[in-house]
């Protein structure tokens, strides 16, 4: 299998993000090529410049990279995730992390 060529390294999917739904983040960046042996997914709700409810979710590698599935919150609007590997190594996006609106599958 071949390495996945993703932009910027990060998918999501599905996207739109829908509260409730199962989400998948795939990860191929600077960590994965770097080799790390273990990457996780860090994520948080609310404003980018203030996360809450942080957790770090463990990744699964494949040969594509890096996997991890969630459901997303019905409670929360927005979430944020960086991703850090075993020896604490970060990949927040040049500081901008990433970053996605949750819409509640409501057509308004």
């Amino acid at each position: 299998m071949a390495e996945a060529e993703y932009p910027g390294g990060v998918v999501v999917d599905p996207t739109p993000i829908t509260a409730g739904q199962e989400t998948t983040v795939f990860y191929n960046g600077l960590l994965a090529r770097a080799g790390a042996d273990q990457v996780y997914l860090r994520i948080g709700y609310g404003s980018p410049d203030d996360w809450r409810d942080v957790k770090d979710l463990k990744m699964s590698k494949t040969g594509y990279g890096w996997v991890k599935t969630f459901e997303a919150p019905v409670d929360q609007d927005r979430i944020n995730f960086c991703f850090r590997d075993s020896a604490n190594n970060w990949d927040n996006n040049n500081g901008l992390n990433w970053t996605w609106t949750i819409h509640n599958g409501r057509m308004i």
